[in-house]
């Protein structure tokens, strides 16, 4: 997928800079978290990430392993909480409403992706209680196959799980993180055989990241 070349402003600007460093500081030293799986996200250009979704608090997580600034679709519910849009504003943030198909989210993550940035997704579609993966929706898969843009698998587990946004942030958690090899779909349709098919690999490669963290064994 061709970009246009914005994404190294994005990523070079002070506000942009802060907020990453900031999330880090406050995600290492008030969490404790275990990367068994470094992220392999490229340097440059767009990419999906697409992870379980155990608690509120995971998108900062994910952000504080990964070198790149993400770009999240998130519940338009957390987006339009008055105290918190002004940082969603200025990390771009997409909402997304949980009713059905929500064109105009769709739009800007494909917007995103055209600027060379990188889209997190949650294709479960609402947070996971349980240690079983929900089933995928298909939107991430569609997604990839009409852009070419890789999907890169990551699992998230720990003492968050089933937390909202505020407990999450507020109590210590210990967490285990780790990211998977890069898929791609290039020359794929996008019949539904073909869009199942892509989002169940998917799938599988997270539950694999599963396997590997030893969330089992750290929790106890």
């Amino acid at each position: 997928m061709k970009f246009n070349g914005q994404q190294d402003d994005y990523e070079r600007r002070l506000g942009t800079r802060v907020a990453r460093a900031a999330n880090r500081i406050f995600t290492r030293t008030y969490h404790h978290v275990d990367v068994f799986s470094p992220s392999v996200l490229p340097r440059t250009g767009p990419a999906i990430l697409v992870c379980n979704h155990v608690s509120g608090l995971d998108p900062m997580l994910i952000q504080s392993a990964c070198a790149r600034m993400i770009v999240w679709m998130m519940a338009k519910e957390y987006y339009d909480l008055k105290s918190l849009t002004w940082f969603y504003e200025a990390i771009e943030a997409i909402p997304v409403a949980r009713s059905g198909r929500d064109m105009p989210a769709t739009r800007a993550a494909l917007r995103a992706l055209h600027n060379g940035r990188v889209v997190g997704i949650f294709p479960e579609g609402r947070i996971e209680t349980e240690r079983e993966l929900l089933p995928f929706q298909t939107g991430m898969a569609m997604m990839a196959i009409k852009t070419g843009v890789s999907v890169y698998p990551a699992y998230v587990d720990g003492t968050q799980r089933g937390k909202e946004m505020v407990p999450a942030i507020a109590s210590p958690n210990r967490v285990t993180l780790g990211f998977g090899k890069p898929l791609n779909f290039k020359g794929m349709g996008t019949g539904k055989d073909e869009l199942e098919a892509a989002t169940e690999k998917i799938r599988q490669a997270v539950l694999e990241l599963r396997s590997r963290s030893g969330v089992d064994t750290i929790l106890g």
